[in-house]
């Protein structure tokens, strides 16, 4: 990540009359105040810098879109198999979570029924009687674990980001002591430290507003060979009204391995939570923020790497072994791409396959893409605007978003990610292409929205259908997944879950303002 930026450039960066009014009447009490809150501009200023340049352009290859290789994978996708691991499963294991209730209940089911392995990556853990209810099935599974013979290799490791995870007194640390006491030798709690947030800027930014400079945002939990996929914390919201995506694959140990492999390897890079609430580095490993941090950053980028790399290498061998081997085709008719984003580490997988994927479609594809925040980066504006393919972009109103109602300059963050759509759409309308990008904002009484993800139809592919769930791109480190499918019962059910969310949602008739009109409100 790049140095925070200064005031000055924030502001020019964003700099409109209206904006600028909005940051004036926020941030004036908190200057004069001159407290140690640190600056009001803060929260907002990695919402609103600069964007980065365009990611490295992946080469495209040659062949046709539609012709598949003898493992099955069609050339439209190979260029994505030799960047990443791509894992073959079967599409019926694959099931589409719709609510963050069938979410909690599955997560907690999963738990209880876990013998070998649970594997949890989550921005943080709350701290209410649900999170407690999922504390309690954790020791529930390490206890029968230990006296049962079924199951007594059971281990549970849980990734969280430091700053996130240690907010307040009572946070997600404490809830996790009392089970890292009881099974010190079952039970690892990793807590990520950005290398960013060092020196006098750990020292001075509070808690809440350090959490800006760079958090672990990987969504993740894994219950023996089975993963869920997630853009959900595990905290009650999340499990009640506050609307996400979940892809749950059933079965699917190459998969399930992976990911434990690459939490493990990122957990190894954190600091490890001891049962006396201190922290400590695992042996040989660079202190993220007392430590130098370039050394730090290449060690954990190796690391991390060497996941990635291995299982490349194994899938290539299995393949080469498989081909001689008959195969269900009708079976394992869906591809897994997992991708990677850490770019304070310099990786930025994700980043770069969003590009590809994004300048691949052509007149013939309809891309929809979801988030609860409007920010695209400048070069995503670009190929949104530049390329031919029809786009169906679902956004939180500013009266779901998580930031809505908020005191203080938390509060003013709905208005700014208003002020970007704004931008963004009288772009569109300047260009004429209202009929080809369609803007929805999400709305639903008491709920919010946190869905992130990406689809698009390609008529080329015969029905085939691609999922890609994006990572964050600067401040967070994050893991998404693209994949592609022809099993025509996943399309179904992966085009009505988008169509489901769609139906809460309306059409902006001219634009993300206050005041403009919105049609289909549902």
């Amino acid at each position: 990540m790049a140095a925070p930026m200064t005031w000055r450039r924030l502001v020019h960066s964003v700099y409109s009359p209206a904006i600028a009014g909005v940051f004036s009447r926020i941030s004036d009490p908190f200057f004069r105040a001159q407290d140690r809150r640190g600056s009001a501009m803060l929260l907002l200023a990695p919402l609103l810098a600069q964007a980065e340049p365009a990611p490295r352009h992946v080469s495209r290859p040659t062949g046709s879109a539609g012709a598949q290789g003898s493992d099955g994978l069609c050339s439209h996708f190979r260029w994505m198999a030799e960047q990443v691991p791509a894992f073959r499963v079967p599409g019926a294991h694959i099931q589409i979570l719709t609510s963050p209730d069938q979410f909690y209940q599955a997560v907690k089911a999963r738990i209880s029924s876990a013998r070998r392995r649970v594997v949890m990556a989550s921005l943080y853990l709350g701290t209410g009687q649900l999170e407690q209810e999922l504390v309690d099935c954790m020791e529930e599974a390490l206890q029968y674990a230990k006296e049962n013979r079924r199951s007594p290799d059971l281990k549970v490791s849980v990734l969280l980001d430091y700053t996130r995870g240690s907010r307040g007194q009572i946070n997600s640390r404490t809830m996790l002591l009392p089970l890292l006491q009881r099974f010190t030798s079952q039970m690892r709690v990793s807590l990520y430290h950005t290398p960013d947030l060092r020196g006098l800027l750990r020292l001075l930014v509070p808690q809440r507003f350090n959490e800006t400079i760079g958090v672990q945002h990987i969504k993740v939990y894994l219950f023996d060979d089975s993963v869920i996929i997630s853009g959900a914390n595990l905290s009650d919201s999340y499990f009640t009204n506050r609307q996400d995506r979940y892809v749950l694959l059933e079965n699917c140990r190459e998969v399930a391995d992976f990911f434990s492999d690459l939490v493990e390897a990122v957990g190894d890079v954190s600091l490890q939570l001891q049962p006396d609430n201190s922290v400590t580095v695992q042996d040989g490993m660079v202190h993220p923020y007392k430590g130098n941090r370039e050394d730090f950053s290449a060690a954990a980028r190796k690391r991390i790497m060497e996941v990635m790399s291995s299982a490349r290498v194994r899938q290539q061998q299995q393949r080469l072994s498989r081909e001689e081997e008959a195969r269900n085709e009708e079976e394992e008719d869906t591809w897994v791409f997992p991708l990677v984003q850490m770019k304070p580490l310099g990786i930025r997988t994700d980043e770069q396959v969003t590009q590809r994927l994004l300048t691949d479609a052509g007149p013939d594809s309809t891309v929809f893409l979801t988030s609860g925040y409007f920010n695209l980066t400048r070069a995503y504006m670009r190929l949104v605007l530049e390329t031919g393919a029809s786009y169906r972009i679902l956004t939180a109103s500013p009266e779901v978003n998580g930031f809505f109602g908020a005191k203080g300059i938390a509060g003013a963050i709905p208005a700014a990610y208003i002020h970007i759509a704004r931008q963004f759409y009288n772009r569109v309308r300047q260009l004429g292409q209202q009929e080809r990008v369609h803007l929805h904002e999400y709305h639903r009484p008491q709920w919010t929205f946190h869905a992130k993800g990406a689809g698009d139809a390609v008529p080329a592919l015969h029905g085939g259908f691609r999922l890609h769930v994006p990572a964050a791109q600067s401040l967070r480190q994050a893991v998404g997944q693209a994949g592609h499918s022809p099993h025509q019962e996943l399309l179904l059910r992966s085009k009505r879950r988008f169509f489901y969310v769609v139906l809460d949602s309306a059409v902006l008739s001219r634009g993300p303002a206050e005041g403009v009109p919105r049609r289909h409100r549902k």
